[in-house]
């Protein structure tokens, strides 16, 4: 059995329903992780921003949680502090992220990039 992709993202948000449905739809295995419940490690936030380009294409600046943040906290100048950040407020993240087993990320579920990495599946009309 093939190893399955990993989405990390916050259950009530529509952007990881509509991912996990599309997966499941598409007949493409996959384990979902609660940030909120389960906040990502460190190395794996770092691995993360490495990957999708830098911390700025993993933060959601539009969204409410962002918004939401004391103004002196939307101004991380390290890894560490961007690390405290999303740990302490996991819904500054893009939703969803998703591991792949190759360790690909991508970051949200925008522009067709699932059909571009995963294919169209067995997706029925």
């Amino acid at each position: 059995m093939a190893e399955a992709a990993v989405l990390h993202g916050l259950a009530g948000t529509e952007a990881c329903r509509r991912a996990c449905a599309w997966l499941v739809r598409c007949g493409h295995a996959y384990r979902f992780v609660d940030t909120r419940r389960e906040r990502p490690a460190p190395e794996a936030l770092k691995a993360w921003a490495q990957a999708a380009g830098g911390w700025d294409a993993l933060v959601d600046r539009s969204g409410r949680a962002w918004k939401n943040l004391l103004p002196q906290r939307r101004n991380p100048e390290s890894d560490p502090e961007w690390m405290l950040l999303i740990r302490e407020h996991p819904g500054v993240l893009r939703q969803p992220l998703a591991v792949l087993p190759d360790g690909t990320l991508l970051v949200g579920f925008t522009g067709g990039q699932y059909e571009k990495r995963f294919g169209k599946g067995r997706a029925t009309a």
